[in-house]
């Protein structure tokens, strides 16, 4: 039998601490910044860290910049933020009576991180789970971010306090997955899986980053880690949007802040099927 409502109901459950059967399920989602005109928001987010996920945003960012459209990301890897040293942007953002301005690269891509925030780069953030997690909202909602096609959010690794902030916080219009070829990887893909799941939030595809390396004297692919992923995107019939290299020129251009140079063509597909995705 359904519970009735208490005799002194009002109906408004925002304001009520009781549990009746009646009581309708609130959205935590928070709305943007009133400036903020945002189409699509996109996760990248991995099982467990090492696996190249936010080169992986960069270069999904500048991807979908290269085809035209305008694109931000949101580094919530706080504790590990790498967005800004990847594009070279060393500038402190800052605040005016509209909200905080995020820096932006060479090409328009606009970018929010923590180290853009720091005096000091190499400073931790000694900063607890409720804190960060604080953090990443109001770079969701108080970043003038102004028109974006795109917003990539940079999770940082695992199901912690800031991957869930971001997926209940969040309007995410999908996930993408990132990890390498190891068994033990993929097993942690399907914690990073069953959370998207959990929180009703569609996953685009897996892109797995160091599937082989090259021989420089013969071109033969040497598949180090095994080729896990492949088996684990068809067991979980989601699309396997890319495999991508050990690409020692890539880390070079991290290295020197000039990822928006790079010109290998590994996650153009991925790219594209994101922007299919969501055409509209």
């Amino acid at each position: 039998m359904a519970e009735e409502k208490s005799s002194g109901c009002s109906g408004n459950c925002s304001s009520c601490g009781e549990s009746c059967a009646s009581r309708e399920p609130q959205s935590l989602i928070e709305p943007t910044g009133e400036y903020n005109t945002i189409k699509h928001v996109i996760g990248v987010v991995s099982g467990k860290g090492g696996v190249g996920k936010s080169m992986t945003t960069s270069m999904l960012a500048v991807l979908l910049n290269r085809m035209g459209y305008k694109v931000g990301i949101l580094d919530a890897d706080v504790t590990g933020p790498s967005i800004p040293k990847t594009f070279g942007v060393g500038t402190k953002v800052y605040q005016n009576e509209v909200g905080i301005i995020p820096a932006e690269t060479k090409n328009g891509i606009k970018i929010m991180s923590v180290n853009l925030l720091l005096e000091e780069k190499d400073m931790p953030v000694l900063w607890r789970g409720p804190v960060i997690a604080g953090v990443v909202k109001q770079f969701w909602h108080d970043v003038v971010w102004g028109e974006l096609d795109y917003l990539l959010i940079d999770c940082p690794p695992g199901t912690g306090d800031v991957p869930l902030t971001v997926f209940q916080s969040i309007p995410l219009d999908g996930v993408v997955i990132v990890t390498s070829p190891q068994d033990l990887v993929s097993l942690i893909v399907r914690k990073a899986y069953n959370m998207a799941r959990m929180m009703e939030v569609p996953v685009i595809g897996m892109i797995e980053n160091m599937s082989y390396a090259v021989c420089p004297d013969c071109g033969k692919k040497i598949e180090l880690f095994g080729s896990g992923s492949t088996t684990v995107a068809e067991e979980l019939n989601i699309p396997l949007l890319a495999r991508m290299p050990i690409e020692t020129s890539l880390a070079q251009l991290v290295d020197n802040g000039e990822f928006e140079r790079f010109t290998c063509d590994y996650l153009e597909n991925a790219a594209k099927t994101i922007a299919e995705n969501f055409k509209n």
